[in-house]
């Protein structure tokens, strides 16, 4: 039978692995997406809207469809799905690989303020400035809807839902994005600090140069952890060659 592999998806390396998957003589590939974002880009092999129902939905899932091995390619703060591949690979006994770009670093002249969350984020901001640009997604946009002193422009694929701040400017736009066309946007709107999480997306990495060179503050959102003891790879070739590894149906 022809080995079956699950990729939660929603980022480029996900689309990235499931093309590199497919290739594969044999492979069938199903990629699960959330649902979010009403126009997905395309996705080589089988494609899965809608959530799971927890991770008991996800394992019953995966044993319905004889899922072989599971790569978990979400969003680096997706957190809940992360948990749920990690609790339903162990349910049913197959391999789960992680697949996470590096963090962003910061340089010399970067001016970042990591924090642990969006709240941590908002209780800071105004100790730093007025407007702001807001780069975090559509969600969330309630930890800074009681900040009605500040100026915000939030940018997202999506237009955002209420709760959000009172005074806001929304601009739609996808990456990828240039260092002129970021530093551009901060010159023109004025803004005072970035706030960003560490996506560590090269297509979104721009405005961090932007606001390095207009030596403007960056609220930096950290990760949350991974679950330890879960194989990770950091790109496609080495999520590719761990799931080559782990077996025990090698896709």
């Amino acid at each position: 039978m022809s080995p079956h592999v699950l990729v939660l998806g929603g980022t480029t390396e996900a689309r990235e692995l499931a093309a590199e998957l497919t290739a594969r003589p044999g492979v069938r590939v199903t990629t699960s997406l959330a649902g979010r974002v009403t126009r997905p880009g395309a996705v080589a092999g089988d494609v899965r809207i809608g959530g799971f129902g927890g991770a008991e939905g996800l394992a019953d899932w995966l044993r319905e469809q004889r899922v072989d091995a599971v790569v978990d390619a979400t969003h680096p703060f997706a957190e809940t799905i992360t948990t749920n591949a990690r609790l339903a690979a162990t349910a049913t006994g197959l391999p789960l690989v992680v697949l996470r770009r590096p963090g962003w670093r910061p340089g010399p002249r970067d001016r970042w303020h990591p924090v642990p969350s969006l709240d941590a984020a908002a209780d800071l901001l105004p100790s730093l400035g007025r407007r702001v640009f807001l780069t975090t997604g559509r969600l969330g946009l309630a930890a800074f809807a009681h900040l009605p002193e500040l100026h915000f422009f939030v940018r997202s694929v999506e237009p955002p839902e209420p709760p959000m701040p009172r005074d806001l400017r929304v601009l739609l736009a996808r990456g990828p994005f240039t260092v002129a066309g970021e530093t551009a946007l901060l010159r023109e709107h004025r803004i005072d600090v970035l706030v960003t999480k560490d996506s560590g997306a090269a297509a979104t990495a721009a405005k961090l140069t932007a606001a390095r060179d207009l030596a403007l503050p960056v609220v930096v959102v950290r990760r949350p952890p991974l679950p330890e003891g879960l194989p990770t790879a950091p790109d496609v070739a080495g999520a590719l060659d761990l799931l080559d590894r782990l077996g025990p149906h090698r896709p």
